[in-house]
């Protein structure tokens, strides 16, 4: 009896593993091939990098090696990447001038996706102005691109010091130019902000405004989520954002969902609106729904270049919208290391450009008052006010730091860095796999001694 019961116990742990192990390789083959696609599709076509589709950093070193298992083909005269595992399960990225790179689901119907106005291409660099820095500064920026070690590499692609509206210093790596637009992943989030900033200060969106989306309406309690709420990422919206776990939210919105903004809007509440902080991608992609609804599905493709890059000289910048034709805001943008230094110096002169306010008065310290809900307040609104610990954040040398720096973090290791009281604005822009293998923290003050 205790020899057939132990066989029993072992025989449906087996099957419990067995039935891990297929849920597993099924979120593996369906996400695998739609984050490689999508990373092939903005990096060959918008970044224009001739990326090997097999063995580039992006998609086969470090953490990532599971994506070599994903076979892509790229066709570069219809400007779409296609990847999948044996042919299951095949995802397609599709490149639009001016509108960079969207997943779509693959086939011929799917490839209609939704217009975005194009961009003028190749785009026209707007100029610095530039100033001799010192030898030391340029040393601690040339250190930024060396890799102390082997096992964890920072892979720097570019480092920008702007200090008074001067760049100060600059420096990429090998095959990358000043001309090359980059991924922000997160720092997105931040020109989201902006975006929505400039609609409050039209007066066509307010902070305290509710019932945002036509299915929360009362009696549905997600009815009470206001615009500062979603802006403090204190919607209490239940959303995991886990990048390890491919079922959680953040890898099915970003890669299995043809709709961001719907997907994270689905979510129901954990909390009431308004009293618990958590980071959220989704809150993000919500706010960038609810700024095409404002603005107008007319209106709303050109409107970011036409409110916000053009102005401040951001030519290179290209928003990615999904399959839905929403700009992905939590993730999808990609500018070149000075027109990201251009968005934070923006921030620095609190929101104007060349005598024309271009943020309304009072956006700027809005967006960097801390949430009081966030930990030791380190979030504000849209934008970071500490470094998290995998990045410096807590160390001594993250306490030489200002109290006025305030922060746009992203995926991999992308950062920009407002620092007013030093006039100093600074881009990082890398492939940091592992995150931690960027400190942050110690750049920066390395940095501020230097200078």
């Amino acid at each position: 009896m205790v020899h057939w019961l132990a066989w029993t116990v072992f025989a449906l742990a087996l099957a419990g593993i067995g039935a891990w192990a297929l849920t597993r390789l099924r979120h593996v083959i369906t996400i695998g091939p739609a984050y490689k696609a999508k990373v092939l599709c903005s990096t060959i076509f918008v970044s224009g990098r001739d990326l090997d589709p097999r063995r580039g950093d992006e998609i086969s070193a470090d953490s990532y090696w599971a994506l070599r298992l994903f076979r892509a083909r790229v066709d570069r005269r219809e400007g779409a990447v296609t990847a999948s595992f044996l042919g299951m399960r095949p995802r397609t990225a599709i490149y639009r001038p001016g509108q960079g790179a969207t997943l779509v689901r693959s086939g011929a119907a799917s490839r209609d996706a939704p217009a975005v106005a194009p961009r003028p291409a190749p785009f026209a660099p707007v100029p610095w102005s530039t100033a001799r820095g010192s030898g030391r500064l340029d040393r601690v920026v040339e250190a930024a691109f060396a890799e102390p070690a082997p096992r964890r590499l920072r892979r720097t692609r570019a480092v920008i010091v702007v200090r008074e509206g001067q760049i100060v210093a600059e420096q990429y790596a090998a095959g990358f130019t000043a001309d090359i637009p980059l991924p922000g992943w997160s720092v997105t989030k931040s020109v989201l902000g902006a975006l929505v900033g400039i609609l409050v200060g039209e007066g066509r969106l307010s902070l305290d405004d509710r019932s945002l989306l036509p299915e929360w309406h009362a009696p549905d309690r997600r009815a009470e989520i206001r615009v500062e709420d979603l802006l403090r990422m204190r919607s209490g919206l239940r959303f995991s954002e886990e990048y390890a776990d491919l079922s959680s939210d953040v890898i099915t919105m970003l890669f299995n969902s043809d709709d961001a903004a719907a997907y994270a809007a689905s979510c129901p509440l954990a909390a009431r609106p308004g009293t618990t902080w958590s980071y959220s991608s989704g809150t993000t992609n919500i706010l960038s729904r609810i700024v095409r609804r404002v603005v107008g599905d007319a209106d709303y493709p050109a409107w970011p270049r036409r409110a916000l890059f053009d102005p401040i000289g951001m030519s290179s910048a290209v928003m990615e919208p999904d399959a839905a034709g929403t700009f992905v805001c939590s993730s999808f943008m990609l500018a070149t290391a000075r027109d990201w230094a251009r968005f934070g110096q923006l921030h620095l002169q609190d929101g104007i450009w060349n005598g024309r306010r271009i943020l309304p008065e009072g956006w700027v310290r809005f967006c960097t008052t801390p949430t009081i809900q966030s930990p030791q307040g380190l979030y504000g609104a849209h934008w970071w006010l500490n470094l998290q610990p995998e990045m410096g954040g807590g160390t001594a040398a993250a306490a030489r730091l200002p109290r006025d720096a305030f922060f746009a973090i992203g995926h991999e290791g992308q950062v920009l860095t407002v620092v007013p009281s030093l006039q100093l604005v600074v881009v990082r822009l890398g492939l940091a796999i592992y995150v931690d293998a960027w400190n942050h923290a110690a750049f920066l003050a390395e940095l501020q001694d230097a200078l």
